[in-house]
């Protein structure tokens, strides 16, 4: 790929965003292996507060039409308002639960951007290469296309932006990826709920979110900001999914609730939301999402894999009443 011109790239962003560029300073480079994409900080001319329509909505002048990902039939967002929730590890087996059931096309994208985990969950290393049309190709494994800026920086490299900054790389990652043709694609969205949830939810139609959660306490007051910001941007929320619910002695047998008891089951009921299902805290989970072989795939016919198995096949029989809303 060749450099992007310090000229031509605040252009593109100065475009896609409607900012009036005033200065721009070059900061430092961060190093995507074949190529280089230079960082820039700029200043932005105001851009307007907020009005209300006549039904109350509250909408930000110059907000940019969705558009949809070419080739991509339904897009499914897996967030939580906590970091640390098991949210990749889900939205990971999630994907391939989809695909084993289903038998359809199924893409990842890791939306990420500060702390991807999609390349080390999936198991996937290495540069995307590029098309005649200048997109990337998504990495595959496990019959899933899947694409994160884990792929384009040093596994050990930080990567130091600010919101613009994170944002581009967003728009490259839905826009300038080969997705189609995909039945479905499944995002990872980065905990809380930031710029990147509302660049997201914004520029693509999405046919769905999910919000995953521990039964803590702590994690549900978060939960339920998420839920609430979906709700907010005209998201179809499909439900709740509540991680590590239970751990299970492998030597005894005895069930101890860590986080507490049916915290995600109660937040679904007072949000009016689905309840997916329950996932328990499993050592068997974390091991072999650490070695990059989800238990979907590795162990398909054990207990771990039919319980995303079961939740993949309720996200999907939910989709047809999500689209009607969209």
């Amino acid at each position: 790929m060749s450099f992007y011109s310090v000229n031509s790239f605040c252009r593109q962003m100065a475009s896609f965003y409607r900012l009036k560029l005033t200065r721009n300073e070059f900061i430092t480079r961060s190093k995507l292996r074949n190529f280089t994409f230079l960082t820039h900080f700029f200043t932005t001319s105001s851009s307007g507060g907020l009005k209300s329509d006549k039904k109350g909505d509250v909408r930000s002048k110059g907000l940019p039409k969705k558009f949809p990902i070419a080739g991509v039939d339904n897009v499914v967002v897996v967030a939580s308002g906590k970091g640390g929730v098991g949210k990749s590890t889900t939205a990971v087996n999630l994907a391939l639960a989809i695909s084993l059931n289903e038998k359809k096309s199924v893409g990842l994208l890791d939306a990420d951007v500060y702390g991807p985990s999609i390349p080390r969950l999936m198991n996937l290393s290495g540069q995307p290469q590029l098309t005649k049309q200048n997109l990337m190709k998504p990495l595959q494994n496990y019959g899933i296309k899947c694409m994160s800026m884990g792929f384009l920086v040093d596994s050990g490299s930080p990567i130091v932006w600010r919101g613009l900054m994170v944002m581009s790389a967003i728009e490259k990652l839905l826009r300038q990826v080969a997705w189609g043709p995909l039945d479905y694609l499944v995002i990872d969205m980065p905990p809380g709920t930031g710029d990147v949830h509302l660049s997201i939810s914004q520029n693509i139609p999405i046919t769905g979110a999910i919000i995953v959660t521990t039964p803590q306490d702590l994690a549900l007051s978060d939960a339920r900001k998420g839920a609430e910001m979906f709700r907010k941007v005209d998201v179809p929320i499909l439900g709740i999914v509540q991680n590590m619910s239970v751990f299970s002695c492998p030597q005894c047998g005895h069930e101890t609730h860590v986080f507490g008891r049916g915290g995600a089951e109660r937040l679904a009921e007072e949000c009016r939301l689905d309840f997916l299902g329950d996932v328990p805290l499993d050592v068997k989970i974390r091991e072999h999402s650490d070695d990059g072989s989800p238990v979907v795939v590795s162990l398909q016919h054990g207990q771990q894999a039919k319980i995303y198995l079961e939740i993949a096949k309720r996200v999907v029989e939910k989709l047809p009443e999500a689209n009607k809303s969209i």
